[in-house]
């Protein structure tokens, strides 16, 4: 592929990158925001846990596992298997797209339901003997904490961001690597499964270490992992075919029209009945396929050629 054809592949996904831009500056500016902030009690105990100065799992490293490690298991796939441009371009918007939406949700929803965190009562640091007004519950103005970080972050419970872009970015290496596998083949393959779903057992860790460090409470953790995952399944399907597809291990074509492709990229008839292929990069080796003089393709190979002749099958046969 020139570096011509590339730019109007690009260019053909512009939109893609925009929104991906535009989520992601929409996922800092929530971050940002103050939010609401829930009333509480003081005899809820759930509310009653250490506030864990240092995290198990803190966000540098979130990235590195939810975004950095993904992208380049991805990169290396791609090398040993398809070594495909095309294929590794759409894998990679795939990803930060999975990510960019599971983070955006996350954090509006954070900052709208305003559920306290289990640690919330050791953030807010209230006067001694402090206790719920006599007709109603407490709120954050009784507070004393003077880090306005700590404090405004107490009240961002749900859902849980490391268990939501965990299972987003590694959730999507999952998808990814069920379709290069073809895990669901209907052969079964427990090997394979193992290997696919591997990533999925790293993301239960990072959510899991959010109840260690008293972060959030289990159903913050569940609704967190399963927008995670929701968020990468959707993401896969905008540039992957189902994993049942024979063609799983592939992307979608460009969207580019056809006759802007390379001669040797566009698709050829086939013989009535037979399933047409899916290129993914216009990367497709430069062979020489036999055709008639009207363009008709006699064969496409060795095999092919076998098959036509035992049918009887012509080139007209194609159209």
């Amino acid at each position: 592929m020139d570096g011509n054809h590339r730019r109007k592949l690009i260019l053909s996904y512009a939109p893609d990158w925009i929104v991906t831009i535009v989520l992601g500056a929409c996922f800092v500016a929530l971050n940002n925001s103050s939010g609401f902030k829930r009333e509480f009690s003081f005899s809820d105990t759930s509310l009653y846990h250490p506030y864990a100065e240092h995290e198990r799992i803190p966000p540098f490293a979130l990235y590195i596992i939810a975004g950095a490690s993904p992208f380049l298991l991805q990169a290396m796939i791609n090398y040993l298997t398809v070594r495909s441009w095309w294929d590794l371009h759409n894998s990679t918007l795939g990803l930060v797209l999975s990510l960019a939406l599971s983070g955006v949700i996350t954090q509006f929803v954070k900052v709208t339901v305003g559920r306290p965190r289990p640690d919330v009562i050791s953030r807010c640091m209230p006067p001694p003997g402090s206790v719920d007004p006599h007709w109603g519950l407490s709120n954050y103005t009784i507070c004393t904490q003077t880090d306005d970080y700590i404090l405004k972050d107490g009240w961002r419970s749900f859902p849980s961001g490391h268990s939501s872009m965990s299972f987003s970015g590694l959730g999507f290496l999952t998808f990814y690597l069920a379709g290069k596998l073809h895990l669901f083949d209907h052969r079964g393959h427990a090997p394979k499964a193992w290997a696919a779903l591997t990533p999925l057992s790293a993301a239960a860790l990072v959510a899991i270490s959010r109840t260690m460090d008293y972060r959030h409470h289990a159903t913050d953790i569940l609704a967190g992992s399963l927008l995670g995952i929701a968020t990468a399944y959707f993401s896969y399907r905008q540039y992957f075919p189902s994993l049942s597809s024979r063609l799983s291990h592939r992307p979608y074509s460009p969207r580019i029209k056809r006759e802007l492709l390379p001669v040797h990229a566009q698709s050829v008839p086939l013989a009535a009945g037979e399933e047409e292929s899916e290129e993914t990069d216009g990367e497709l080796e430069h062979e020489t396929i036999p055709r008639d003089e009207h363009g008709h393709v006699l064969w496409k190979d060795d095999g092919d050629r076998e098959r036509r002749e035992n049918m009887g099958l012509s080139a007209a046969d194609n159209c």
